[in-house]
């Protein structure tokens, strides 16, 4: 019964063990599903279900019956010409970071778009091209590329490449992309999404901080436009670097200044966008404007020939056939196209989170993996690359007032209109200006950096985490930063469980609260009685640790006493059988002064005798192991009767680790430590039934609900035991005697 008392309460009602509890309050018998169950229900089949899942595919089923024409569809068509615009230059810039020619980008542009808005769940994101996935993909593209005989190693400009160089990255891009479809759409089909969330924030941070470096490394050549080699191993920024300004006096300085104030412009009206996104109707669209006016120059003062820029191109309108895969390119790129899948999915899935908690509508994980992947295998099956979703492109959709993918739809129109009747109009535009747009885009990444100091004042791990992934991933590239960086994080995570913050707790206030007794002053803890709390799961790998800090909670090692006690056992036994101690009214006579070593060199020979539980049934007394014993006989003295082991934040127990606790709660038990287990749930007792954890000697009555209820229970014990003693007492006509403070030993019943 709970009283409430002002801002108190007042609890009555009885100490519960766990056993007593179960034994007050029947328990629900509950049907745990098995395996049979959920492949039964996995393969049913019903009208009902039929309908729901052909829905959960195709999303769009669901939207559009419902959309509302007159109030959504102008918003719509504003933000999916917005959004079509920077799709289309983003596509095509981009492109250069896959080293295909930039006309391809618009393709990925385009597949992308029209297969999300299918079977997206989100109404939000803009999928197509993402400058991290473009470079993962061109890091794949030139590491193949490297061994095409004829390949000069050189990414610089179409004068400089041959076209079947050209053909043969697009090709491995191409082929790279559908693999990666391939792996989202079968963890998709598979359920199996959430293997999303072994990147964790601070790494996805710390990875797309790293490859905005990358990226800006590779846009350099095309900025100051340089002959480059491509490289892809480890350190190959630095070697990058270093090719770039080993040759910067070969700076073109048209390109150079061109994207100089390309980037200047863009960066100070997104500036502008983000300042009064509250005030502006819609975001200024100048990577359009800039694009159209540096087109418009680069054609009207002729740069391409006056001062020999490198440009996008002849763009052949239309569409090229669909191509086959290269089974071979599967064979190389399988670990890049794993991790092109996962963080593509990942930042899809992040941003996708972010605006369906702002507009409040369900996202699903699993169906956002099969559209990824279905918009990745269509995009490479028409010579397109791998695509997630850009934020900025996002952004502008969403800010625009886009409400569903009608917006998306639209943005794929503009861009197919640029594919089929206008691209001719961009080929004077100069690479360097895509470049600058690709950079100025970057801007959001690379302030990441600012993320350092939060992380360091918010969690030390995370921040390890965050560093430790940009390193990674700047030094040994994308696909072993990645993979080094999870490998990382996993170990970070061993580590804190490994090593626990173990802590003693104590009463606080006189009530049933404990805390850990370093954290405060008014403190109480029971004498004889240690509270020892472990905060996290007990394993193989931290058994051992777990062990360590509970002795030196304790203050000494229970098998170590347990020896000793066996020690002088062994010996006071042998002194009563050899009649050297003599029973008097008064108490026993020691006859002898001293005990031969070798006494000791037995015990020691037969260590595993010594460990077992402590037996004096044969003996005419008792022994008080925390008084002093006769001769020369010592065993450290121990003041601890009662351990609580708070095991409220314990959620599993593995095979070895349950092993390696019973030995330690023996080891108590057998010096006359009571042990108490507080705070597990039923699904870990029913798991220490299954292994059987308890026997004679470790009892289920050792568990208890809370800790003061432990307590109280070792209170009431305390006071029981001593209010039942009798000086008097014998049994079985056995006379009871302990040792006393002076050596010798006293029978019970001639004490005062």
């Amino acid at each position: 019964m709970i009283e409430p008392f002002g801002n108190q309460y007042i609890v009555a009602r009885p100490v519960y063990s766990t056993n007593a509890f179960e034994e007050n309050h029947k328990k629900r018998d509950r049907h745990h599903k098995t395996l049979l169950d959920h492949l039964r229900v996995c393969f049913s089949c019903s009208p009902q279900k039929a309908k729901r899942i052909v829905l959960s595919l195709f999303p769009i089923a669901s939207w559009l019956p419902a959309y509302r024409l007159k109030e959504w569809l102008l918003s719509d068509i504003v933000s999916g010409i917005s959004t079509g615009i920077v799709s289309v230059l983003q596509g095509l810039a981009f492109a250069l970071l896959v080293t295909i020619p930039p006309g391809y980008g618009l393709y990925a542009a385009f597949f992308s778009t029209i297969i999300y808005l299918f079977f997206g769940t989100s109404k939000h994101i803009s999928a197509g091209p993402f400058p991290i996935l473009s470079m993962m993909v061109g890091a794949a593209t030139v590491r193949l590329a490297q061994n095409l005989p004829g390949n000069t190693g050189s990414s610089n400009n179409s004068t400089s490449n041959s076209s079947s160089l050209d053909d043969y990255k697009v090709m491995v891009a191409a082929s790279v992309t559908v693999l990666s479809g391939v792996i989202q759409l079968a963890l998709g089909f598979l359920r199996i999404g959430f293997v999303v969330i072994y990147l964790s924030e601070s790494l996805i941070s710390g990875f797309t901080t790293a490859a905005a470096v990358h990226v800006l490394v590779s846009q350099l050549k095309f900025i100051f436009q340089l002959t480059v080699p491509s490289q892809e191993d480890p350190c190959s920024i630095f070697k990058v670097l270093y090719s770039v300004f080993s040759q910067i006096e070969k700076t073109n300085i048209a390109d150079l200044v061109t994207a100089l104030i390309v980037l200047l412009v863009v960066s100070i009206f997104k500036e502008i966008n983000q300042r009064f996104k509250d005030k502006l109707p819609v975001p200024i669209p100048i990577e359009f404007i800039v694009t159209v006016i540096a087109t418009g120059v680069s054609y009207g003062f002729d740069f391409h020939r006056r001062f020999n820029v490198a440009v996008v191109g002849k763009m052949n309108p239309g569409f090229e056939p669909p191509n086959a895969p290269n089974v071979t390119v599967f064979q190389e790129t399988i670990g890049d196209c794993f991790a092109i899948a996962m963080v593509g999915f990942a930042v899809a899935f992040s941003v996708a989170s972010v605006y369906s908690l702002k507009h409040d509508y369900p996202l699903d994980g699993n169906q956002e993996l099969i559209a990824l992947g279905l918009s990745n295998i269509v995009c490479g099956a028409f010579r397109g690359f791998a695509g997630s979703t850009a934020l900025s492109r996002s952004a502008v959709q969403e800010s625009t007032g886009g409400k569903t993918q009608i917006a998306g739809l639209i943005s794929a129109i503009v861009v197919l209109i640029v594919i089929l009747a206008i691209g001719f109009l961009l080929e004077p535009l100069q690479r360097s200006v895509l470049a600058a747009l690709a950079l100025g885009n970057l801007k959001g990444m690379l302030m990441q950096f600012a993320e350092i100091r939060r992380l360091w004042r918010k969690d030390k791990y995370d921040c390890l985490i965050w560093v430790t992934t940009c390193i990674f991933t700047i030094v040994l590239g994308l696909g072993l930063g990645l993979a080094a960086s999870v490998a990382f994080q996993l170990l970070t995570i061993v580590f804190r469980t490994q090593f626990p913050k173990c802590s003693t707790l104590a009463n606080i206030g006189r009530s049933n609260i404990y805390k850990n007794k370093k954290d405060y002053y008014d403190m109480y803890e029971l004498k004889g009685v240690k509270i020892f709390r472990c905060p996290s799961p007990i394993y193989f790998a931290n058994i051992g640790f777990f062990k360590q800090k509970l002795i030196d909670a304790v203050g000494f090692s229970p098998l170590r006493i347990l020896r000793k006690r066996n020690k002088a056992l062994r010996k006071i036994r042998k002194l009563q059988k050899q009649g050297l101690l003599q029973v008097t009214p008064k108490g026993f006579i020691c006859t002898v002064d001293t005990i031969k070593d070798s006494d000791e060199e037995l015990d020691n020979n037969q260590i595993q005798v010594l460990d077992e539980p402590i037996d004096t049934t044969d003996l005419p007394f008792q022994i008080d192991w925390n008084d002093q014993l006769p001769l020369n006989i010592e065993v450290p003295k121990i003041s601890l009767h009662s351990l609580i082991l708070d095991f409220s934040a314990v959620s599993f127990l593995d095979v070895s680790s349950m092993r390696g606790l019973k030995s330690i709660l023996q080891e108590f038990i057998r010096i006359k430590v009571d042990v108490y287990i507080v705070g597990v749930d039923d699904d870990f007792i029913e798991k220490l039934n299954r292994y059987e954890f308890f026997d004679g000697e470790v009892k289920t009555s050792i568990l208890f609900l809370t800790i003061h209820d432990a307590v109280l229970h070792i209170s009431m014990k305390k006071d029981y035991s001593t209010s039942k003693f009798k000086p008097s007492q014998e049994k079985d006509g056995k006379i009871d005697f302990t040792i006393n403070t002076n050596g010798g030993l006293r029978n019970r019943e001639y004490q005062d």
